[in-house]
């Protein structure tokens, strides 16, 4: 049985396995993994990040936007919607497969959210 997403345990279980399946992606995993050097700080800011998020706990220490700007421009600009689509989804698997509950919904509903608002600025900043 799945359970509810209660606490920072449970964000960072999450987190890790979801970067898991990315990293292993073979449409958008290069993105991360010839970005990241130290996935065991990463994989913290982005607890932090969603900690943050949905407990409202302050944490998270960092610029989302910056930060996906120059992955855009590192990779020739080559980050679409279709990338944001397979980061979703993959999202979303992996919160179904381990979670369920409102918290559930409430992060899919802001990572659908902080998707679009992400690539809007890529797009954007590519002017």
């Amino acid at each position: 049985m799945r359970k509810q997403i209660e606490n920072r345990d449970d964000l960072k279980l999450l987190v890790a396995t979801f970067y898991d399946k990315i990293r292993a992606d073979e449409e958008i995993g290069f993105f991360f993994n010839e970005t990241i050097s130290n996935w065991d700080e990463h994989l913290e800011k982005l607890t932090d990040f969603w900690e943050t998020n949905l407990f409202a706990v302050k944490k998270y220490k960092g610029n989302p936007i910056l930060a996906h700007n120059a992955v855009d421009k590192r990779f020739g600009q080559r980050i679409t919607p279709n990338e944001f689509g397979i980061w979703l989804n993959l999202w979303f698997a992996t919160l179904d497969e381990l979670f369920e509950g409102e918290n559930v919904e409430i992060l899919k509903r802001r990572a659908r959210k902080m998707g679009t608002f992400l690539y809007m600025n890529i797009f954007e900043s590519r002017a």
